[in-house]
């Protein structure tokens, strides 16, 4: 079980990583001087947060049925008889036209509050639906998708696809074949339903999904069950969602340069988002078994899981966190951003600390979501909600740029710290050993190592340098302190077809 999860976790990343490869492409276009204006690339970020929060209320915690329920609809009903996806997505389809009709109701309160700083998001209001349409229908797909253990292929969707569509239209922007910004940004909004339709017509043609409205007699029986779920997941996702996009609204509509401030904050975001990579892999790997698991009632197995998260994305995180710290300022000077860019460095070790936070604690959410307890996934994320919300105002109407990431980094510490306390009084399920701690003295130890060795070295040369020092020191170490079970074992099985592919 352990080893699938590896293998899809493993592919995952790689799959993810060639995507934030695209996307740093993507995010240099957006940043270098002469194409896009601060303005103009913080107006491309709001759509994707305000999208992300358009559909936290559109999807009614469909995503969350499927990945609870999609066991007892497989194991119960033939494939041709499973009404699952069909009324998912018909919930999704019903719940967007409803949010779209509020949509048109708010518009002027969304002026009111964006028309100081952010004009460009009042004016180009409307087409952030467009995406929010195709992200709604996506995310459900994808939810089937990785119960059927497809994640590999909505992860390549998710983050190569939809990140090649955006570097064709930054590239027809800049030949001017694509006229103006205009069209770019009417454009970029149908990037997200391009990618649903395609995962859509992938599901139809290799037969994997089967639309049927006739009900099911799980639905029958699961319906009082499924109904109740969804109302207090559903509650959770919105409190959890809200807390986790707040910020990057309260920048565009409090300061007085929003967008140009959303626009430095997004590309720390987007640094912390490449950090935060392996945890959307192996989250999508080990869903299908946590839940079949809880059904199955195999603790020890969820236990393994939970152990082993942690660790792998402990060190992931922790060794990008580095990385990306030590060549942050070089890196803005060196591929000549704008200078503006360089106020995102504090942003950036602030939300890069709360993502080493976040994937150090391993798939919690997970394991609440898919238990008998999820019900806890509301409660927590009521508070979080109790702290994130009004934190993140006041220190952004006191420190403007930093006050988000401080906001998120005591929100998300508490909310971690509630969640693995909850499991354990529950379940006895804890995620820390002591290689958790022998990988944080490990990361702190190689960061200042490098910084002593390469504080003086700038450049291209510095940036070489301090990456491959970096790279060995932290990995030589992780394997002679043998840290994870799990490195030892890919790297044998990549050491095997080596040499079979010498013979």
């Amino acid at each position: 079980m352990s080893a699938q999860i590896r293998k899809h976790s493993i592919i995952s990343s790689i799959v993810i990583y060639i995507g934030f490869a695209i996307g740093a492409l993507n995010t240099y276009l957006f940043g270098k001087e002469g194409y896009f204006t601060e303005e103009q690339y913080g107006l491309t970020q709001l759509f994707v947060t305000t999208s992300q929060l358009i559909v936290a209320f559109a999807s009614l915690g469909m995503p969350s049925y499927i990945y609870k329920f999609y066991h007892y609809y497989n194991d119960n009903l033939e494939p041709r008889k499973n009404d699952m996806i069909a009324w998912a997505l018909l919930t999704g389809l019903v719940c967007f036209g409803l949010v779209f009709s509020l949509g048109i109701v708010f518009e002027n309160l969304f002026a009111r509050k964006f028309s100081n700083g952010s004009a460009l998001a009042v004016y180009y209001y409307y087409w952030m639906y467009p995406m929010s349409f195709g992200l709604t229908i996506f995310g459900i797909l994808e939810a089937y998708g990785w119960s059927i253990k497809k994640s590999i292929l909505t992860n390549f969707l998710k983050e190569v696809q939809w990140r090649i569509l955006v570097t064709i239209l930054i590239i027809l922007f800049i030949l001017k074949i694509i006229p103006d910004f205009d069209w770019f940004i009417k454009l970029y909004s149908f990037a997200y339903p391009v990618i649903a339709l395609t995962l859509l017509l992938y599901l139809v043609f290799t037969k994997k999904i089967h639309l049927t409205f006739r009900v099911s007699k799980v639905t029958r029986r699961f319906f009082g069950q499924i109904i109740r779920f969804i109302s207090f997941v559903y509650s959770g996702l919105l409190v959890f969602t809200i807390s986790q996009q707040f910020d990057s609204l309260v920048l565009a509509s409090v300061t007085e340069t929003g967008l140009k401030n959303l626009g430095i904050f997004t590309l720390a975001q987007f640094l912390t988002s490449l950090i935060q990579a392996p945890q959307r892999s192996i989250i999508s790997a080990s869903i299908p078994y946590i839940s079949k698991a809880w059904k199955d009632k195999k603790i020890n197995q969820i236990q393994n899981i939970y152990q082993r998260s942690s660790i792998n994305q402990l060190i992931f995180a922790s060794l990008l966190f580095t990385l990306i710290a030590l060549n942050y300022t070089d890196a803005v000077i060196t591929f000549k951003l704008r200078q503006s860019f360089l106020l995102g460095f504090v942003p950036f070790i602030l939300l890069g600390l709360t993502r080493v936070v976040d994937m150090g604690t391993g798939v919690n959410a997970q394991i609440i979501g898919t238990s008998t307890f999820w019900k806890f996934d509301f409660i927590s994320g009521i508070i979080l909600l109790l702290f994130m919300l009004p934190l993140t105002y006041i220190f952004t109407k006191q420190y403007g740029l930093i006050g988000p990431p401080i906001a998120n980094l005591i929100s998300i510490t508490i909310y971690n710290i509630i969640r693995i306390i909850f499991l354990w009084k529950k379940f006895r399920l804890f995620p820390f050993t002591r290689q958790s701690l022998y990988t944080v003295i490990l990361s702190a130890a190689v960061y200042l190592a490098a910084w002593l060795l390469f504080r003086n070295l700038h450049g291209f040369p510095g940036l070489f340098a301090r990456s491959i020092f970096i790279l060995v020191l932290f990995t030589g170490c992780v394997y002679m302190l043998n840290l994870t079970p799990d490195l030892k074992p890919v790297l044998g099985s990549l050491v095997k077809r080596l040499k079979k592919n010498k013979d």
